[in-house]
């Protein structure tokens, strides 16, 4: 499942190449590419038709892109194979293209809506005044919008009667962090996953929170994580930050930190990796 940073790598794609342009025409070639669209394919691309495209947003693991003077979005869901792709117009269709939007200019690229699992999808939905699809309102903000309130989060973490890693992917307290990234983050705050919240001091849930900034930043300098061909931006590029991760996906490798091998755990129908001796779990449980 993509993660806030692939999604941003995505969405500043999207604003490069899409941003200001008028839809000319839409196809949905498949329907369950917008099932969340509740009038179904033909209202879809009817409503698209003739409207422009504003500079595409996030929040969390979300992306919406605004039409122009309408009041309303397309909210994109990657789900674990969705890709938004700007291609040639000419370019050879790919094997499992769901949705295409042609432009009513000369610039020769359109864009594709590809998905081989068909979890996701596109669907318009109406804004808030804030400007989130009505849908996502209730989404928290994520540690890189400028907006966001540390010290908020510091109390709401320490009020939670969890888990720390179960925290972090609650997406009504922060949005964005999903299973790859808060084990690469508790791995550099050495927090074992099932660390009680209540139990970290405000200096420790402050170090943690600038963790996850770090992994964040970290993974979109390196234009995401990808592990196969399904993770790709909008050229159909995939990220390279899976080869600097610390923790996920190296069960018995030492330990970049203290060389003890790493240990993965079922989670939550996940897995956790974590350090045994760098993050020890705690005696007590939530």
């Amino acid at each position: 499942m993509p993660e806030l940073p692939e999604v941003e790598v995505v969405r500043r794609g999207l604003e490069r190449w899409v941003a200001g342009r008028t839809v000319a025409e839409v196809e949905v070639l498949h329907p369950r590419a917008v099932r969340r669209h509740p009038a179904g394919g033909e209202d879809f691309a009817a409503r698209l038709k003739g409207q422009r495209f504003e500079v595409a947003r996030r929040r969390g693991k979300y992306l919406w892109l605004p039409l122009a003077e309408t009041g309303t979005s397309v909210l994109g869901h990657l789900g674990m194979s969705g890709q938004l792709l700007v291609q040639p117009e000419d370019a050879p269709d790919e094997k499992h293209l769901r949705i295409r939007v042609r432009f009513d200019d000369a610039a020769g690229t359109e864009l594709r809506f590809v998905d081989q699992r068909t979890f996701g999808g596109l669907s318009l939905h109406e804004q808030t005044p804030d400007g989130l699809p009505d849908v996502i309102a209730h989404i928290a903000r994520d540690p890189m919008d400028p907006e966001f309130d540390d010290a908020a989060f510091q109390s709401a973490l320490r009020l939670r009667r969890t888990t720390v890693k179960r925290a972090l992917l609650d997406q009504s307290l922060i949005s964005g962090v999903g299973n790859i990234y808060a084990d690469e983050a508790l791995w550099r705050s050495k927090l074992h996953y099932d660390r009680p919240t209540a139990t970290l001091t405000r200096p420790r849930s402050a170090e943690l929170l600038g963790h996850v900034r770090d992994v964040m930043n970290a993974a979109l300098d390196a234009g995401g994580t990808s592990f196969d061909s399904l993770y790709v931006n909008v050229n159909g590029e995939s990220g390279y930050f899976d080869r600097s991760l610390d923790a996920y996906g190296r069960e018995d490798e030492p330990c970049r930190r203290c060389g003890t091998p790493m240990r993965r755990r079922a989670w939550m129908n996940r897995s956790s990796y974590f350090c045994p001796r760098c993050q020890r779990p705690p005696r007590t449980s939530a």
